[in-house]
């Protein structure tokens, strides 16, 4: 088996780099402000709100126009529901320009839905609290009235904290389109992005980069994704704006996997209608007339991969119970036939290139740190005892990392770790392996399945990874889990 961890994209060459230093524009009387509130008063703050406001609505609905005595189990599924249909459409996720106008159409249809529904289970359940179509429409329209104004509120006051507290913004692009884009976000505080840099290629001319509107400061050029990082962590920066489709803009790629992995909220801002890049949202946005689009990772999905965890903890933790025994035969065996250190750690790279330290039963002695970290493969190293052998081609060396698992370390199916070594090489030589750490690294993966293990193609490697996060589900991790287990004991190893 290799041994796998991997640094932030780029991170090879960052110490050859020296970032310019970043820090938020000043606004008029010479005060830099600081940001208001951290990510989740950027992202979930105005969220919740507008769930209160939904659920509020639905409060006063059922007060207003139901018949006295409703089940509070039919109440209840309806409140549920609501949150799941606006969820699903949409009405939760923060534009740029929100207007409830836009909105009432969603709010009134899904309304409809729900007291339809909610008609024909009271009048199967509980024939007594029956009503009929004249309150289904009061009450679709009471309720679509309420959660328009209690979102028209919520949006009012998200308008006025963006103009008092705006959140550090890159504007990444060169060209007429990024200076009106920054021009624009300068103009106009209502929007709540406050630019502080902007990311271009070097063969950009100087005079490209938009002066300020309070005094002829220009704002800061980066140049290479590692400038970028550090000017995102430096200036607490929560917004990044493409002016070009990611996939057109030289280093798109690397630095839109940068943004997403320090949580920011990434947009494409452009003059055409037409986008290439997979828009997040169907409902049309607009920045001062230009396009708006919020892009996401494909594998920006929170309540999936909260599922997986729970899955992977329940999994591990049942593992751990039930194949401790044959664990503890594994460590006594390693233990008479090589003497203490019956655990080998090792540093490998997770998700987003944070590092961890992986645990096996220990099958060689290496001779050094040296040679643990940079040698490749030892399959057929002669120093191997024959209970190390048996331990690998089982693969039961690899059982204390379901302990990994737990700790939130790794997970049981995703790509494989590796060592930061040799991650520094393969990013290098593989565009598309450092992609493979936007999801959480695994015992198993599509990849071990289909035979690559060991002294395998690296390409190919990073080829089935990233397939297996571009189309991962839960019923996916199923499936490499059942395929992992029906060849546990073959005769192989890594």
């Amino acid at each position: 088996m290799t041994m796998e961890s991997a640094p932030v994209p780029g991170a090879g060459r960052a110490t050859a780099v020296q970032a310019p230093t970043v820090h938020p524009p000043r606004r008029s009387g010479g005060r830099t402000r600081e940001l208001g509130g951290g990510r989740s008063a950027v992202r979930l703050g105005p969220a919740t709100w507008l769930l209160g406001a939904d659920a509020a609505a639905l409060a006063v609905t059922f007060a207003l126009c139901a018949p006295a005595g409703q089940p509070w189990a039919v109440i209840a599924a309806q409140a549920v529901a609501q949150v799941l249909l606006h969820a699903y459409r949409g009405l939760y996720r923060l534009g740029l320009s929100p207007s409830v106008l836009s909105e009432v159409p969603a709010l009134l249809g899904l309304a409809l839905l729900q007291w339809y529904v909610t008609m024909e289970v009271v009048d199967a359940w509980a024939p007594a609290h029956a009503f009929g179509w004249a309150v289904l429409a009061y009450a679709a329209a009471a309720q679509t009235v309420l959660c328009a104004s209690g979102r028209a509120v919520v949006h009012r006051v998200r308008h006025r904290t963006a103009v008092r507290h705006p959140v550090s913004t890159l504007v990444v692009g060169h060209g007429p389109v990024a200076r009106q884009v920054t021009a624009a976000l300068q103009d106009h505080p209502e929007y709540g992005l406050r630019p502080v840099g902007r990311v271009a290629t070097p063969a950009a001319p100087e005079e490209d980069a938009p002066a300020l509107p309070d005094g002829g400061v220009r704002l800061p050029v980066l140049v290479t994704p590692q400038e970028v990082g550090r000017a995102v962590v430096q200036n607490g920066v929560r917004h990044a704006v493409f002016t070009a489709p990611p996939e057109a803009t030289p280093d798109g790629a690397a630095l839109f996997a940068l943004f997403t992995g320090q949580g920011c909220r990434v947009w494409l801002v452009t003059g055409d209608t037409a986008v290439a890049t997979r828009p997040a949202a169907t409902r049309p946005d607009h920045l001062w007339g230009f396009a708006a689009h919020p892009l996401q990772d494909g594998t920006h999905r929170p309540v999936s991969h909260a599922a997986k965890r729970v899955m992977d903890a329940l999994l591990a933790g049942a593992g751990l119970v039930l194949v401790s025994p044959l664990m503890a035969v594994c460590a006594l065996a390693v233990r008479l036939s090589d003497g203490p250190g019956v655990i080998f750690r090792q540093e490998r790279v997770g998700r987003h290139g944070r590092p961890f330290v992986l645990l096996k039963f220990r099958t060689l002695r290496p001779a050094d740190a040296q040679e643990s970290a940079t040698r490749w493969n030892v399959a057929s190293d002669g120093r191997m005892s024959q209970v190390g052998r048996l331990l690998r081609r089982t693969s039961l060396d690899e059982l204390p990392q379901l302990w990994n698992v737990l700790r939130g370390d790794m997970s049981l199916v995703g790509p494989r770790p590796e060592r930061p070594f040799f991650v520094a090489q393969f990013s290098r030589a593989h565009p598309g392996y450092e992609a493979r750490h936007r999801m959480p690294v695994g015992i198993t993966g599509l990849a071990q399945v289909n035979g690559l293990r060991g002294d395998t193609s690296i390409e190919e490697r990073a080829r089935f990874d990233n397939h297996y996060i571009e189309t991962w589900s839960l019923w996916q991790d199923a499936c490499v889990l059942a395929r992992t287990v029906g060849s546990f004991f073959r005769l192989g190893g890594s």
